[in-house]
């Protein structure tokens, strides 16, 4: 897919640091009296992919659109490409790119017209027009399907149309808002491998993603927002480590004493236990080995019987979920109802 993609643009004039695609220093925003996004700042150097993960309403989309121009920030500053935000929106529409949560393509047009009509929107002639969306139907693997309509795709087809859609000319920057939401496990894979081919080209990402296994698979650096502020930030791998490599993971013989054990472990730890969607999997940070062992003798001796126990450091998910399980103002919600500061 590489060679179908000329490398971005640099920048003109750049008052951002060298090497950075994204600059933010204090951004904030407000919708009524709710601060949706309260002083964050960022950094992401160019050709990176760097993931942005909170709970409903944390601020990412807030986030996101301002970094777009698509919203003003209240407060701060930000350069993207090394073009003012606020004082050059049209220069940084000019080096971004971006892919919402849902598709904006016609249904009713084939995929191929879909992507002419767009290269004519960004000044291709015809045969030129129809050359760039031929090159960008065989890089994503949509050229046996470039005449159906859109309506007839999968869901998986549908969203690396709309990804193509975004690289009609080639950005710096390219924001991915949740670009694999309602995908099935193949579907989404088939995009990290279009996004892994487009960071290796050049291309600077930042993705906001509800999947945990997202961020850990293709971000080299991850930020945690909640409440509109910027709690934590590493690799995954730091994350984990900050988080504590002393996590008991416990997998109980009955899942109907699940809420007994999970009570008894918070009562000995002192900690929030996260338990699995499914099963009867618990997972609590006890810190050392010895509390550990303790624990374990504790739920044997109140006949809780386990199938398996482990210590080990946390996942990327009981990360997020020991940074931010705590109630959440829901900014995000009211911004889509259209509210206004």
């Amino acid at each position: 897919m590489n060679e179908m993609l000329p490398s971005p643009q640099p920048a003109a004039a750049s008052s951002a640091p060298e090497g950075l695609a994204i600059s933010a220093r204090g951004l904030a925003k407000s919708f009524g009296t709710v601060r949706a996004v309260d002083g964050i700042d960022l950094d992401v150097p160019r050709g990176m992919i760097f993931a942005i993960l909170g709970p409903n309403g944390a601020g990412k989309t807030t986030l996101m659109r301002m970094l777009a121009t698509l919203s003003q920030p209240d407060e701060g500053s930000a350069t993207i490409m090394g073009h003012d935000l606020v004082a050059a929106p049209h220069a940084v529409r000019g080096a971004i790119a971006m892919t919402g949560q849902f598709a904006s393509l016609d249904e009713d047009l084939t995929g191929r017209e879909n992507l002419v009509l767009l290269s004519r929107l960004w000044g291709f002639r015809g045969r030129e027009a129809k050359k760039r969306s031929d090159e960008l139907l065989a890089a994503f693997g949509l050229s046996g399907a470039a005449g159906k309509q859109v309506k007839d795709y999968s869901g998986g087809m549908r969203r690396r149309l709309d990804i193509a859609a975004s690289l009609i000319v080639t950005p710096g920057v390219l924001f991915l808002d949740e670009p694999t939401t309602g995908l099935d496990p193949n579907a989404r894979k088939d995009v990290w491998n279009m996004i892994r081919g487009l960071a290796a080209s050049g291309v600077t990402i930042l993705l906001t993603t509800q999947y945990l296994e997202e961020a850990d698979q293709l971000a080299a650096r991850i930020a945690v927002i909640d409440h509109g502020r910027k709690i934590a930030e590493g690799t995954s791998r730091d994350l984990k480590a900050a988080t504590g490599s002393g996590f008991l993971h416990v997998a109980l013989a009955d899942p109907d004493r699940r809420d007994e054990a999970a009570h008894l472990l918070e009562t000995l730890l002192g900690q929030s236990v996260s338990r699995s969607a499914e099963g009867a999997e618990l997972h609590v940070m006890a810190g050392t080995a010895q509390a550990a062992n303790e624990a374990l003798a504790a739920l044997i001796a109140a006949g809780i019987e386990l199938a398996d126990f482990s210590m080990g450091q946390p996942s990327l998910e009981q990360v997020f979920f020991a940074l931010t399980d705590r109630p959440r103002p829901s900014a995000e919600l009211q911004e889509k109802k259209g509210t206004r500061t």
